[in-house]
């Protein structure tokens, strides 16, 4: 398995930097393939929108009309931009990279852009006061993070849920980080040949600003000028590799709307904006860190089994749209499962479906069952799902549990594992905890302290043994010498 995803990988991911201004020949070979290819893309948008994953579209009038005739002439490239201002994207986020998956199995370049300058700005959409600014060896840890979950996610998605055998071929993915083209910038090069052609009053009409400038903190120059980088970035994607589409949430659409203005005034091409909705909470807070709820796309931040029981715990009344947004199921499938849910509710299809699909994506196969083992160990008391799980898994699912590695010595009971790991105090009071019922081991309560450990029930096969005592209080060994 690790052989094929490092192969897939080599395949998908092209990382490249470009700082020249004019179309190059790297774009023509880039879609050479594609603009010779037959039409196959009449239904995405329609497709899209019966999901529910396209909100909005600039120019207003080209959703239905002049952008279906682009992607009906052949293989585009679209993009959406990535801002690194934390070491993990999370399920806010999650959606843009799903509409780009749509388009890259309809055939479209996608390019996934890390903001490793615009991060250092700071984007003002939907935020009450400023970023605090990154430090660079911050900007660098984040940036590799992100770049990393960006490629597992498109790899999860090539392997588990794209048919290899269907007829049509996948596009192709690449990810780029917008530093490469600003690194050989100075602030007057920049604004003499960028800055000339925005103009203050549509910049102040934006929602995002004249939020801001109504706010007690005001808005900082370096934010203000955000929209200006984001419009060179599309700018520059589509001059080097013909990028005519920019994907991006719903509070995106003011910095969507300035690139296609200032792509219209430097070349007079036109180029199109789509908008994602905003994913929120059943109460209707935005998923992001900002917002402090944030579910994160890393495992070092969210297990997979924290983000298989996110999407498990969901409201009755979100399930199917989060199908919709989320997974890759027809939709007639997304209905059946529906109406199997009205008919016996209690057995919840929808909602672990939606779980594994999201949770598969995300952290693929093993992940999936990882999260799986971890549920029927904690929810289940699965002693068998407790005997599979990893050391890592184990200290995933119990992770404010105080881990231990102990030497399995001949004769050790109850009461001296208790005592070695200090979950009992010593002297009859610790001895009067086990014999009245509070210690359990491996899910079995073990109430006789003089009882030697057994192997396979105290001792799992794979070395490791779970206790808990009262109900809270879980602590993790790991037995050597055996």
């Amino acid at each position: 398995m690790a052989a094929s995803m490092a192969r897939t990988c080599s395949r998908l991911f092209r990382f490249q930097s470009c700082v020249r201004r004019k179309l190059s020949p790297r774009y023509l070979a880039f879609n050479e393939n594609f603009h010779s290819s037959p039409a196959l893309h009449s239904g995405l948008l329609l497709s899209l929108n019966k999901r529910g994953v396209l909100k909005e579209s600039f120019p207003e009038d080209a959703a239905h009309d002049q952008l279906a005739r682009v992607l009906d002439s052949g293989g585009q490239t679209v993009y959406c931009g990535f801002d690194p201002t934390a070491d993990s994207l999370h399920v806010g986020n999650l959606l843009a990279i799903i509409g780009l998956l749509h388009f890259r199995s309809a055939g479209h370049h996608v390019l996934a852009v890390i903001g490793g300058a615009t991060a250092q700005i700071g984007d003002p959409s939907g935020k009450t006061s400023e970023r605090e600014r990154i430090s660079a060896d911050t900007l660098e840890g984040n940036t590799h993070s992100i770049r990393e979950s960006i490629q597992r996610i498109f790899t999860n998605h090539e392997l588990n849920f794209h048919d290899s055998s269907a007829k049509k071929k996948m596009g192709t993915v690449t990810v780029l980080n917008n530093m490469s083209w600003y690194k050989d910038w100075n602030v007057v090069g920049f604004l003499s040949e960028a800055g000339r052609h925005f103009r203050m009053g549509t910049m102040l009409s934006r929602h995002s600003v004249q939020t801001r400038l109504k706010s007690e903190d005001g808005m900082s120059l370096t934010e203000f000028t955000y929209q200006v980088f984001q419009a060179y970035d599309f700018y520059h994607l589509n001059q080097i590799y013909g990028c005519k589409i920019q994907l991006g949430g719903s509070d995106q659409l003011g910095n969507l709307m300035s690139g296609h203005e200032y792509i219209r005034k430097v070349c007079g091409e036109e180029v199109f904006g789509l908008t994602l909705p905003l994913v929120t909470s059943s109460v209707g807070d935005k998923l992001g860190k900002t917002a402090g709820n944030a579910v994160w796309l890393n495992r070092e931040r969210t297990t997979p089994f924290e983000l298989y029981q996110y999407f498990l715990r969901q409201p009755d009344n979100i399930v199917e749209r989060y199908l919709k947004l989320f997974t890759f199921l027809p939709l007639g499938e997304v209905q059946g499962l529906m109406e199997q849910q009205r008919l016996d509710p209690g057995k919840r299809l929808a909602h672990k479906r939606l779980a594994a699909e999201v949770t598969k994506l995300v952290h693929g196969k093993e992940g999936l069952e990882s999260a799986k083992r971890c549920t029927n160990a904690l929810y289940n008391s699965s002693v068998q799902a407790l005997e599979q799980m990893s050391e890592e898994e184990l200290q995933e699912l119990f992770h404010q549990a105080p881990f231990h590695e102990l030497l399995l010595e001949p004769g050790s009971t109850v009461l001296d594992v208790c005592r070695r790991v200090q979950a009992v105090p010593d002297g009859p009071k610790g001895y009067r905890m086990v014999t009245e019922g509070a210690v359990w081991i491996n899910h079995t309560r073990s109430d006789k302290p003089e009882q030697v450990l057994i192997p396979k029930v105290h001792v799992l096969s794979n070395g490791l043994s779970l206790l808990r005592v009262g109900k809270k209080n879980f602590y993790i060994i790991k037995w050597l010498g055996l």
